[in-house]
């Protein structure tokens, strides 16, 4: 049930964002009495699950689940249909029309995504605020694994900078040290700068690094599950855990820890209620979960807007997401780092999808991917948008336009280009599947 969730949800955000994408080309075509031949959901290659021709227009849907497209006339695109440029132009032809006109039917599609990602932005912000964690003042400074202390880092240090530049939330503060060169720490009163490494951030990229770097809590109960473990033992919401068995143990990280290494162990757990000190006993079940969430009310911070700042909060938001996604590909092409082994094609981001239906969630990936897919399509590759685009800078700057051939041989790169390029996300997709089972 819950991969079937999680196939729903990519494939309902990957149906919007593509048709959106699509209608941000449809439309100034339309209006600029350009003829769209198809708009199909998916690619109908040899066939497709449905169709309708509606006035000059067949809509459908493809059976291959890899984007979509329109296929405007008189336009060298995917489809090669190299006959139909054989014949005199028409006056409704893609290539009849000028240059401004053409460059804005390219650029439609891209465009809607980034108002779209910008439009979903800016209504989260306004209606729930923006939820966070500071990098710059954790209270009781991070906690990391020994793929953390692989990068230099050691729990208790504070973040101050990532390549001398002042991070204010964790989640930002994450990404920044993976994409970044140092790191600066507060570490026992002094300020070091730990140089980050090809070969820690290999590691980081090799083990996914869930938990290499997290940020260090007072163990406070926020909930304790039904029926679980620590319901029985007594533990309530609210309870600050301070020692096991004795031993003080006053962060969150301590005590986890000692969990996990205590299956089937009677445990002493000195709590602090209203006050006062308790004593309360468990043994720890098989698999270390004694059923209790942690309460982040102490480090958490959340920024509340009203519609007018929230317009501008969003648009810097789509920015900060276009930036770092930006910035990936430096290390993704960096091939000490190993990051390009984890690129995920579309069976690695269903696994991304959130195992329950949760609205917030939901529209922040939309917004995310809507970056994403902008971003990939003004790429100046023959094939994507944007090779469309950079030949239309090229004609509009020199008053030449290229020729067939050249639009036509561009196209064939870009699709060796493109193809390559799903050769190796779905191969990471599948290896990934085949680990598991190893």
């Amino acid at each position: 049930m819950t991969l079937t969730l999680q196939i729903v949800q990519f494939v309902l955000i990957i149906s919007i964002l593509v048709i959106l994408h699509e209608m941000g080309h449809f439309f100034p075509a339309k209006y600029f009495k350009t003829k769209v031949e198809k708009f199909y959901l998916f690619f109908d290659v040899k066939f497709s699950l449905f169709k309708k021709k509606i006035g000059d227009t067949e809509y459908g849907i493809g059976w291959l689940p890899l984007g979509g497209y329109v296929k405007i006339a008189g336009m060298i695109d995917e489809s090669m249909d190299t006959e139909q440029m054989k014949q005199e132009p028409q006056p409704w032809e893609f290539r009849s029309k000028p240059a401004w006109q053409r460059l804005i039917i390219m650029t439609g599609g891209v465009i809607v995504n980034f108002l779209l990602a910008w439009v979903i932005y800016t209504m989260l912000l306004f209606s729930n605020g923006d939820t966070y964690i500071p990098s710059d003042s954790l209270k009781y400074g991070i906690v990391v694994d020994s793929i953390g202390e692989q990068l230099g880092l050691k729990t208790g240090d504070q973040i101050l900078m990532v390549d001398d530049k002042k991070t204010r939330k964790f989640n930002e503060a994450v990404l920044d040290i993976i994409l970044g060169d140092e790191v600066t720490v507060k570490r026992d009163g002094r300020e070091i700068t730990v140089p980050l490494s090809d070969e820690g951030k290999e590691t980081v990229f090799a083990t996914q690094g869930k938990n290499f770097l997290g940020y260090r809590s007072k163990a406070i109960i926020a909930k304790v599950q039904p029926n679980s473990v620590a319901e029985k033992a007594g533990l309530m919401p609210g309870d600050e855990i301070k020692g096991v068995n004795g031993v003080d143990t006053q962060y969150w990280d301590e005590f986890r820890s000692k969990i996990g290494a205590s299956a089937n162990q009677k445990l002493d757990i000195s709590v602090l209620r209203n006050g006062s000190t308790e004593h309360l006993e468990l043994i720890v079940p098989d698999e270390g979960i004694i059923g209790i969430e942690l309460d982040l009310t102490d480090l958490r911070v959340t920024d509340n807007y009203n519609f007018f700042e929230a317009i501008p909060a969003g648009y810097k938001r789509t920015i900060q997401v276009l930036t770092d996604q930006i910035r990936q590909f430096k290390v993704i092409f960096n091939t000490k780092t190993g990051a390009y082994k984890q690129v995920k094609g579309p069976i690695g981001i269903v696994e991304l999808m959130s195992p329950t239906w949760d609205w917030v969630y939901f529209l922040n990936f939309m917004a995310m991917f809507s970056v994403w897919l902008a971003f990939l399509n003004i790429l100046p590759i023959p094939a994507l948008d944007g090779g469309h685009v950079m030949f239309l800078l090229y004609e509009m700057i020199s008053g030449r336009k290229p020729s067939e051939k050249v639009l036509e041989t561009g196209q064939i790169i870009g699709f060796v280009i493109l193809m390559g390029l799903m050769a190796v996300v779905f191969g990471n997709d599948i290896w990934n599947i085949i680990k598991k089972f190893l």
